[in-house]
């Protein structure tokens, strides 16, 4: 426990915050500081093959330990943190035997991660928790999962009694903005069956995510001088303000919505006078379910708009990921390998939604089908972020017995 949580210490310190106004692919070049660090521990570890391309991706291969040929496992993670909130100069803290009380973050002591608002806290009684320090995020999404897969390096290149197949490692840069495996080199990484580490409860084993739109409402108005505006201009800034206040109040957004529903949710709005764009994100399980927000926004925005006749608007939507579960039903044996290998660690089995989208997604509609196991990471996105580390520990193990389960001859 001790080394995991060091190695992840050591990771989490490193600024990979993604940008998703950046064209650029990585969308920021600090995001292979931890890439190279990755490439260099592997190198020691004697994977030989370990290294960084030039689009920010790591890769590399523990050499099978087995007898016999087994199906190419592949172990992903993200190395970028997310945008929503500031990654720089993050100071993890690890809280030893944590017992249950308020953790008030020392630089900013108004954030206070309780079990009142965290309820999995109650069930990390006794665990060493690590949080970061109050002014940003931890990184636990996913330098968990990093830190996880690179053990997993460690155990099994210093245990040649443990019998494998090749396992191939995968690390990606900017998944927070979608983008996580736009380039991943499907022929060098040569896996038949692959797993993202990426995922949250202790047990949690994840099939399904939600399948996502991007849409862009764009409003035109008409530009005049405001000095002689009167019976001329029509402002595309008040009317997209009009329209976000017909939107759904008691539904459909994400502070309203939880399990299985679904949601449309802006996440930018930039413009002047004569022309207003608001970007969203829809969300659900379902594409038609996707299809049917896409058509009661465009509903709202038309109403709006009418009220205003000299004014226009358009919509155009682009598809960002589908439900991993329409390729992962075809291959149940990659899921039963996996319930197989938490269960056999003693821990409770549990088949979540996401409600958001990992590589593993697109990974699994590229041909190489990927579920989501747990990590620990908690809170993601905020500056509450924390993660057990038992619980990457068993994490952890539960890689261990996996890569058992696919050697075993059936």
């Amino acid at each position: 426990m001790k080394q995991i949580a060091e190695r992840f210490i050591r990771y989490a310190k490193i600024d990979t915050q993604s940008d998703p106004h950046s064209v650029t692919f990585p969308s920021t070049e600090k995001q292979k500081n931890l890439s190279r660090l990755l490439v260099s521990e592997l190198l020691a570890l004697g994977l030989l093959d370990a290294h960084l391309d030039d689009f920010g991706y790591v890769y590399a291969t523990i050499p099978s330990t087995s007898n016999h040929d087994v199906p190419v496992v592949c172990f992903c993670a993200h190395v970028d943190t997310a945008p929503d909130c500031s990654g720089t100069d993050v100071k993890p803290i690890l809280h030893e035997n944590y017992q249950g009380e308020p953790i008030v973050l020392p630089d900013d002591h108004e954030q206070i991660i309780s079990i009142q608002d965290h309820p999995y806290l109650q069930k990390k009684i006794g665990d060493d928790i690590i949080t970061a320090s109050g002014l940003t995020l931890l990184g636990a999404d996913d330098k968990s999962g990093v830190a996880i897969i690179m053990e997993l390096a460690n155990v099994l290149m210093n245990d040649l009694s443990i019998l494998h197949g090749p396992i191939k490692i995968l690390f990606t840069p900017d998944e927070e903005v979608g983008r996580g495996v736009d380039h991943v080199d499907m022929e060098k990484l040569g896996a038949e069956v692959a797993y993202t580490l990426d995922g949250g409860e202790l047990g949690a084993l994840e099939t399904e995510n939600f399948s996502a739109d991007g849409v862009s409402v764009i409003i035109h108005g008409v530009s005049a001088h405001p000095g002689y505006a009167k019976g001329k201009l029509v402002n595309a800034i008040k009317i997209a303000a009009e329209f976000l206040d017909a939107l759904p109040k008691a539904s459909l957004s994400p502070e309203t919505t939880t399990g299985r529903e679904g949601f449309f949710h802006p996440i930018d709005i930039h413009g002047n006078a004569e022309k207003a764009t608001i970007d969203f994100i829809l969300r659900d399980f379902s594409k038609e379910y996707l299809k049917e927000h896409e058509m009661l926004l465009e509903s709202i925005v038309k109403k709006v708009v009418e009220r205003h006749p000299k004014a226009s608007y358009e919509i155009a939507v682009k598809e960002q990921y589908k439900n991993m579960k329409v390729v992962l039903d075809n291959y149940p044996e990659i899921i039963q390998k996996a319930e197989k290998a938490i269960l056999a660690c003693g821990l409770p089995l549990h088949s979540i939604p996401v409600r958001g989208g990992t590589d593993g997604s697109r990974l699994s509609f590229m041909g190489l089908p990927c579920p989501n196991i747990f990590t620990g990471e908690m809170a993601f996105h905020s500056k509450h972020e924390f993660v057990s580390v038992q619980d990457m520990e068993k994490s952890l193990g539960v890689l261990l017995q996996l890569v058992k389960e696919w050697e075993k001859c059936d």
